[in-house]
């Protein structure tokens, strides 16, 4: 199954997704969907996909951070984001709630928004049930980077996309990204930002 990922504009990304019974879940076509998604995900590569981004209204989204993904990132960049690897996993039906008021705002980027990136604060700790690829209830407690990922999956089958919750002034091309905050920690950037508003 080829999968092609829409871009924003497209009207399922800004509705609410459809839940999925555990028949649907255990079908074959529903796990034919979740073998090309994983697919899908990994050849792009992305950490997490959800249906909506495939044209699909259903509350579905896979995740996996993997530790090759690392390896051009800093240690010191790694340690601010809470950033560790993630094994592949299934969401079906997610519920989130916040853990805490402690938030953190990072630059997030978007499969669907190709080539953009903007600072998104972001609860730092959540709880997510749902269920799993196999129709089983899962509860899954996530704090860090791996949050930030579940709350943007979960976003997307909500019809809700990173540019909803961004800091405005901070979206950028990720060429830009890279010439200009690359490496920068966040407070410093917030600061620059905030600058040169006046």
């Amino acid at each position: 199954m080829k999968l092609e990922i829409v871009q924003a504009g497209n009207p399922v990304l800004r509705q609410r997704a459809r839940p999925l019974s555990v028949a649907e879940i255990r079908s074959r076509e529903i796990q034919k969907l979740i073998e090309s998604m994983q697919s899908c995900m990994r050849e792009t590569p992305g950490v997490g996909l959800a249906a909506p981004q495939l044209g699909l209204g259903l509350q579905l989204a896979v995740i996996e951070d993997r530790e090759e993904y690392h390896k051009d990132v800093s240690a010191a960049l790694l340690r601010e984001r809470e950033r560790h690897p993630v094994p592949f996993h299934v969401l079906v039906n997610p519920a989130l709630e916040e853990l805490g008021d402690e938030r953190a705002e990072f630059f997030e980027g978007c499969l669907s928004l190709s080539g953009f990136s903007a600072l998104v604060s972001r609860a730092r700790t959540v709880r997510v049930t749902c269920l799993d690829d196999h129709g089983q209830e899962k509860v899954i407690e996530a704090s860090g980077w791996y949050a930030r990922i579940l709350q943007h999956e979960i976003d997307h089958l909500n019809g809700t996309l990173y540019i909803d919750r961004m800091r405005a002034r901070s979206f950028t091309t990720m060429e830009n990204l890279a010439e200009f905050w690359k490496g920068k920690p966040v407070n410093e950037i917030k600061s620059e930002l905030e600058l040169k508003t006046s």
